[in-house]
């Protein structure tokens, strides 16, 4: 019944008996960092693929609202790849929340009683979270993911470490700070602070030795695995000469899941509370322990891409260009560390500049100032409270702006299913992190129709390498339309789209882009046309075309 039903959802949501996906052949269209495709969930919260593991570390006391483990982890993520939902969705890279082991108890602070479902209260980073699942777990859902070219991001915490609960000691005073907290009005009263009260510190700015936490060590014997853990330290160290300072053992442990599973890149969190120059040895470690990986899996190598590391800079945004201004320091992030930043300023520009505006900006920005690096764009996230569109009234002018701008795209869970932003009797963030609507994709006509549209901008975005990464060129106001070039090495991608058309017959020029006589192909709608006289003319009930060759 399982396997009918999945057939069910492909064949009316994902178009299946239309094997042309797109015009150009996946093979020679290259991945491009710069205009990918990212979908970003929680662990926990997307799909259960495995029920057995629903509680451990008997985290099983009631919590406030959406504050405790709900069940979703890595095999749920596979899963979905299987499936096909990713693939159908244009979806070429998965960003998914800290999969490391978390606080085994919980804290409350006001919300109601608390757990590390999220992922960002780390206990020890050399394991994976039995809630989320097991190591094997993380080995298949890469060999799956890269089998479909879909890339895996995981999420790096080397700012602080969970909180102190009754069931999880404070680390050394060598290696962290539980005072002051950060007040942000500074450089140096946002590095070497707490972000909030019992969140501790690490002590990202120290060079001194020292040794391993006790709990850690008591840990890894109760498991068996001390001694192999001793030895990769003592030559990670001895290969490195870096001293034996905090950050250097968590910049170890979070490059081992690079050699030893071959994931393609990092979001890092809480950048801007860390010194820079952190963020450059990190990019030095993530770039070796991708080579190696290379070198040891000829195999299993995709592409000639490096290892990616997108940075969160909280409130960077695209206008800033390459500096992020502290009020009595800028800090240039970018250089000798990141590829890019999350864009937190995507949501107001959306919403105040007009469609061309918006892509005009983002275009010359990147094709300029950014050139070389790029910019995560993103409507609605995990922990921004003012979304663009938080009671999901205009999904499908979020799929347009999102998907058709300029830039990286990052597009979060549920966005493509309308998944309720505003949960009632939840407190702060937790409203942005209900469990996926599952039930609504296969049973609401509307949300079926939201998704198709997500799905087609999606599928024409990972095809084309132009939308995300190249340049953005003006046709007419009146009709809206305009053309995306972009160009690397021997591939060229050229591609023109319309946007607020009349629906029915819609004849357009597409002169600066196709030639007479050329077989182009309206993506959204899958009607092909022949260009004659310089237009083409596209018969379609749909108000956008995507205009490809073919």
């Amino acid at each position: 019944m399982k396997y009918v039903l999945v057939l069910l959802i492909c064949m009316v949501f994902f178009n299946c008996e239309n094997k042309k996906e797109n015009s150009i052949e996946k093979s020679k269209v290259p991945f491009v960092w710069e205009g990918a495709n990212i979908y970003f969930l929680l662990t926990d919260r997307f799909n259960n693929g495995d029920a057995s593991n629903d509680v451990n570390f008997e985290r099983n006391n009631k919590t406030g609202k959406l504050r405790g483990f709900k069940g979703g982890d890595i095999k749920g993520v596979a899963q979905k790849i299987k499936e096909g939902y990713f693939t159908y969705l244009g979806i070429n890279a998965i960003w998914m929340t800290p999969i490391v082991e978390q606080n085994h108890g919980g804290t409350d602070e006001g919300t109601g009683l608390t757990y590390g479902f999220h992922g960002y209260w780390t206990r020890d980073w050399t394991a994976i979270d039995p809630n989320f699942g097991t190591k094997e777990d993380l080995a298949e859902l890469v060999e799956i993911a890269h089998k479909h070219g879909i890339r895996i991001l995981l999420d790096a915490v080397i700012n602080h470490t969970g909180p102190v609960t009754p069931k999880d000691t404070a680390w050394p005073n060598e290696w962290v700070r539980t005072t002051p907290q950060c007040d942000y009005k500074t450089y140096e009263n946002t590095i070497t602070c707490t972000l909030v009260k019992n969140l501790p510190d690490i002590k990202t700015e120290s060079n001194d030795v020292v040794e391993l936490p006790e709990q850690l060590i008591n840990k890894w014997k109760s498991e068996g695995r001390y001694k192999q853990e001793i030895v990769e330290l003592d030559a990670f160290f001895k290969r490195t000469r870096h001293p034996r300072a905090p950050r250097f053992y968590i910049m170890k442990w979070l490059t081992d899941y690079i050699t030893e599973f071959g994931i393609d890149g990092y979001r890092v969190d809480t950048v801007k509370h860390v010194e820079e120059n952190v963020w450059q040895e990190f990019k030095k470690e993530c770039d070796f322990a991708f080579t190696e990986f290379k070198k040891s899996n000829p195999e299993k190598v995709l592409d000639d891409n490096n290892f990616y590391l997108v940075g969160e800079v909280y409130n960077y945004g695209i206008s800033a260009s390459k500096a992020f201004d502290f009020g009595d320091k800028k800090v240039n992030y970018f250089d000798n560390a990141f590829n890019g930043l999350i864009n937190f300023e995507m949501k107001w520009n959306a919403a105040q500049l007009q469609t061309e505006e918006l892509f005009a900006k983002y275009s010359y920005i990147l094709n300029s100032d950014l050139k070389g690096y790029g910019v995560l764009n993103y409507l609605s996230s995990h922990d921004d409270g003012q979304p663009f569109d938080a009671k999901r009234e205009k999904s499908f002018e979020t799929a347009t702006k999102l998907l058709l701008c300029p830039g990286t795209s990052q597009v979060y869970y549920g966005d493509e299913s309308a998944r309720s932003l505003v949960i009632e009797n939840t407190v702060g963030d937790a409203t942005l992190r209900s469990f996926m609507n599952w039930s609504d994709i296969q049973n609401e006509e509307k949300t079926q129709s939201i998704l198709r549209h997500w799905q087609k901008l999606g599928r024409f975005r990972a095809s084309h390498p132009a939308i995300g990464a190249g340049s953005h060129k003006l046709v007419s106001n009146i009709p809206y339309v305009f053309v995306r070039r972009y160009s690397k090495d021997n591939f060229k991608d050229e591609v023109l789209v319309g946007l607020n058309l009349p629906a029915g017959v819609k004849t357009i020029d597409v002169s600066q882009v196709f030639k007479n006589g050329d077989q182009i192909r309206d993506a959204y709608s899958d009607v092909n046309t022949t260009v004659e006289k310089g237009t083409a003319t596209i018969d379609s009930p749909y108000n956008i075309l995507l205009l490809e060759t073919f």
